[in-house]
């Protein structure tokens, strides 16, 4: 009888070591991307149409509209990362996932409870008509929407935080596609939000069906108590506790575990470096009281070893270049909220007999990635080599920087859209008309070119800062790279707040409108000169990334426990 193959560090549902052609592989990872499409199908749909809901259903003005929707994505991606954190270390990926979607579904629900009662929302009224008096939502009307808002926050987050990681123990790590969502917002603008949230509480119903179908063949990780982000928080509180103590002259004294011992053999080593010093004070051994002969027992928040010590010296030498990608957010945010509200008062015909919602139109950088990612591996990256000789055509950081360029280009091109589109309602004298129902004679598909721009900017920053991050990353931290994305999106977000704010207080005074972006009528407010100050403001980011990237050090090649006969190698 053949002997089972074993997987190390997977389990079975039952606490039993995961058995290689009965756990996981293709079969039951399929059933993950599966959930993850079902529930992308939930929450994408509500994320690109819910300044459409919040400004024609709540009657937000335009620019709080916009800001509500960057709140809640903002916020979605930093709890990510504490539900990352939790699952690694307390309640394990799965349970996570399950966690996750019944908040979300909890959220869901109560969204379009709602939508569909009167009594529960505020009176109908065209927020566009300047002579309506509309009432914003406010009370325990206001509670529910935000309770029911932050909770699908929630949700979304941990499943973004642990189902592709669980699906990653299953094979290998897979990356689904995003699903066409159009039908959803078709259903939101024209069959009622009601419908519409009802239709994303099925979808995650459904996704948590299918994800626990499951459970008895999955590999679940084992729970370890620890992770990355804990040990970089460990290195930085050992830096301070020791902040008095004088670093030795000898680096070789600061501590480090033996090679030679059991539980080196799977361990990683890095070199020291002469850098970022204060953070090696946390490597500063001392001796237990009374006993100068006896090392102190190593408590982690007193005392780390160099290569915990050299991880977070990684960590903090990419933070600038993390940094620089964060104004790219702020325009894409503006992409999910104003451009939106811009294919409202446009033609959105597509032939006679449809309509495309103006809400559909950001999910067109990711058709333009999915076509293009397999053009730049597969046409341009092998040319490029044949020019530079990198294997990857160019560098990271050399990608990283076109999509920034490209970014701050998008918002340029937005600006001009935008002009155009108001001299085609100034000289049609439709300044004051109301969108949707009185579309100007010009084409949403107008708008394409930005979002075109946008998701090649999106292809070259985002994925190279994903690639640039593993490439630089030890083993040990590699898996809180999507943490760092995650928090410098969720940072964009935030700081789209926080512009829109500072923009409409700063021009309220020099504006008929009572700011660039006030009000309800986008006809006569000034985007286009907003879409020019983030072009600007991207291209100083960029000129400040250059200047980082030029003085980024790359990391040196880590070192593995010896081999039996002594010698050492350099990792792979």
């Amino acid at each position: 009888m053949e002997k089972a193959e074993l997987v190390e560090e997977k389990v079975d549902w039952k606490g039993r070591t995961a058995v290689k052609n009965k756990h996981g592989g293709a079969r039951f990872s399929s059933l993950i991307l599966a959930s993850f499409a079902l529930e992308n199908v939930a929450t994408i749909a509500l994320a690109v149409n819910l300044v459409t809901y919040f400004n024609g259903v709540m009657h937000f003005s335009i620019a709080d509209a916009a800001n509500e929707l960057t709140n809640y994505m903002g916020t979605g991606y930093i709890l990510s990362i504490v539900v990352a954190f939790l699952a690694d270390t307390h309640i394990g990926r799965f349970y996570a996932v399950l966690l996750s979607a019944f908040v979300e579904l909890v959220g869901l629900s109560l969204l379009a409870v709602q939508a569909h009662y009167p009594n529960l929302k505020p009176p109908n009224c065209l927020i566009f008509d300047p002579t309506a008096n509309c009432q914003k939502v406010h009370g325990g009307n206001a509670a529910l929407l935000f309770v029911g808002l932050y909770l699908v926050a929630a949700g979304t987050a941990g499943i973004k935080a642990a189902l592709p990681t669980h699906g990653a123990d299953q094979f290998d790590e897979k990356d689904p596609q995003e699903a066409s969502l159009t039908v959803i917002v078709w259903i939101q603008d024209n069959k009622g939000w009601d419908k519409g949230f009802a239709v994303g509480t099925l979808a995650i119903f459904l996704a948590m069906i299918v994800f626990a179908v499951g459970l008895p063949r999955y590999r679940i990780h084992v729970i370890r108590g620890t992770s990355a982000i804990t040990e970089i928080i460990q290195v930085l509180v050992a830096s301070f506790h020791n902040r008095k103590l004088p670093l030795p002259d000898d680096p070789a004294d600061l501590y480090e575990i033996d090679r030679d011992k059991e539980a080196a053999i799977e361990a990683e080593f890095l070199p020291h470096r002469d850098v970022y010093r204060f953070l090696d004070k946390a490597a500063i051994q001392t001796t237990a009281t009374g006993n100068s002969n006896r090392p102190e027992t190593p408590n982690p928040w007193k005392l780390s070893r160099v290569t915990q010590v050299e991880n977070a010296k990684i960590i903090f030498g990419m933070v600038p270049i993390f940094c620089c990608t964060i104004i790219m957010t702020l325009c894409l945010a503006q992409l999910q909220t104003f451009s939106i509200e811009q294919g409202l008062t446009m033609d959105t015909k597509v032939g006679t007999l449809f309509k495309i919602p103006p809400a559909s139109l950001p999910i067109l950088p990711i058709v333009f990635m999915i076509i293009l990612i397999p053009i730049y591996d597969r046409i341009f990256v092998p040319f490029a080599r044949t020019i530079t000789g990198h294997r990857t055509g160019i560098t990271h950081l050399q990608r990283i920087g076109v999509g920034l360029v490209l970014s701050s280009i998008s918002m340029a091109t937005a600006a001009l859209m935008e002009a155009k589109r108001k001299r085609v309602a100034r000289d049609n004298n439709m300044l004051d008309a109301i969108p949707v129902l009185q579309p100007l004679p010009i084409s949403v598909f107008w708008l394409s070119f930005q979002f075109f721009i946008f998701g090649v900017a999106d292809m070259f920053t985002y994925v190279g800062l994903l690639e640039f991050f593993y490439s630089e990353a030890p083993k040990a931290i590699k898996s809180i790279s999507t943490c760092f994305l995650w928090s410098s999106m969720a940072l964009g977000y935030y700081l789209s707040t926080v512009v829109v704010n500072i923009v409409n207080g700063a021009t309220k005074g020099i504006t008929r409108s009572g700011g660039w972006l006030a009000g309800n009528n986008i006809n006569r407010n000034h985007l286009n000169l907003f879409y020019w100050l983030l072009s600007l403001l991207s291209l100083i980011n960029f000129l400040v990334y250059l200047f980082v990237a030029r003085r980024y050090k790359y990391r040196p090649q880590a070192l593995v426990a010896p081999a039996p006969d002594g010698n050492k190698k350099a990792s792979v």
